[in-house]
């Protein structure tokens, strides 16, 4: 048996997203339309938001986020060194300067005093991003902003219908950024990002920076982007939203049945520090991950590693002059992702749990 990281193909929700495809080929409208507009009321209701702007990915959302609020050359936002690099580079798209504070061993976000301690009269945001589906410590991050004036912006791209602290994610910050990127717990088939927001000004500000900065058509009023939901990604997302928390009680399901399975000395699973985690992905830690990566392909589990290299580290970075942080640098050398998403059968993920178990390094 080979037990699948992740499977993308649409199941109990074919039907939906088939009649939804239809609908939009049938009526001819195939970027910023009805299925756009629905879509992002209906996506803003499920966030509690009073907002959401749909863009043309997670990684546009920040920037464009970062962008409404002025931020840009000279302006510093703290983020997490411990993420999929596009959260820094979404910074940098803006052009102002990620500045990397380190992690929370047990959540694996950004630490608030850590952020607390990296702030500068240059710094004007704080980014904190929802890694793996748990969110960060937002009250202790929200003290640290309010007490420095700083935007809090959340990175809620792997994190759909979290909550903190029993609030939910995308209310606490000036602006949450969500990616619908396929593996995500809410995936398109293709890309797309959205932005989440109460401030109105700020969302009828990103609804016209995302279309090239027109107030109307052919009037352009400020240097904006082409990033735009299309029709299609907006009507199959529309169609998966009311199936998300139903997957969303899947992957919890899951992930309670590898913390009660997996029983090994060297192989570390992070704590559920906050009930409103929804598992993007399971990440457990190993010193020996990559002989334990190898164990388990040869016991048919497939896994992945997220991520393998802290983004300070990463070329593209250099120039941003980061600062080193251990925690997330050992982290990234230990941590391997393994099976999660609803459709994997619990025998799956028991083989996967078992050949956890069984591992014994070298």
């Amino acid at each position: 048996m080979t037990v699948r990281f992740n499977a993308l193909v649409p199941g109990d929700d074919r039907a939906a997203v088939d009649a939804a495809i239809a609908r939009v080929i049938a009526s001819g409208w195939f970027v910023l339309g009805p299925e756009v507009e629905r879509f992002e009321q209906e996506f803003a209701a499920a966030c509690q938001s009073p907002h959401a702007v749909g863009v043309g990915t997670g990684t546009d959302a920040i920037t464009l986020v970062l962008r409404a609020l002025d931020l840009g050359p000279g302006d510093e936002v703290i983020t997490s060194p411990l993420s999929a690099a596009y959260s820094a580079l979404a910074i940098m798209m803006a052009g102002a300067r990620p500045v990397f504070a380190d992690i929370d061993p047990l959540r694996l976000t950004l630490d608030p005093g850590a952020a607390a301690a990296a702030v500068t009269p240059r710094t004007r945001a704080i980014m904190p991003v929802h890694l793996y589906g748990q969110a960060a410590d937002m009250p202790a991050l929200a003290a640290v902003a309010s007490r420095h004036g700083l935007a809090l912006i959340e990175d809620a791209c792997q994190a759909h219908l979290a909550t903190a602290a029993g609030q939910p994610i995308g209310t606490i910050g000036v602006a949450s950024a969500y990616s619908f990127y396929p593996t995500k717990n809410l995936g398109a088939l293709g890309d797309g990002g959205a932005v989440a927001t109460a401030d109105a000004a700020l969302a009828a500000r990103i609804k016209r920076l995302r279309n090239g900065g027109q107030t109307s058509r052919y009037r352009h009023e400020e240097a904006g982007a082409n990033s735009r939901l299309d029709e299609l990604q907006a009507a199959i997302l529309r169609a998966r939203l009311p199936f998300l928390r139903h997957w969303t009680d899947r992957r919890r399901a899951i992930a309670a049945r590898y913390r009660g399975a997996i029983a090994n000395p060297a192989v570390t699973v992070p704590p559920e520090v906050d009930a409103g985690h929804v598992y993007h992905l399971f990440p457990v830690l190993c010193a020996a991950r990559d002989a334990l990566q190898s164990h388990l392909k040869a016991q048919g589990v497939e896994t992945l590693i997220h991520y393998p290299v802290p983004i300070p580290q990463q070329p593209a970075l250099a120039k941003a002059e980061p600062a080193d942080c251990p925690i997330a640098n050992r982290i990234c050398a230990e941590v391997l992702s393994l099976p999660l998403y609803p459709s994997l059968p619990d025998a799956q993920a028991d083989l996967a749990a078992t050949a956890v178990s069984s591992f014994r390094p070298v």
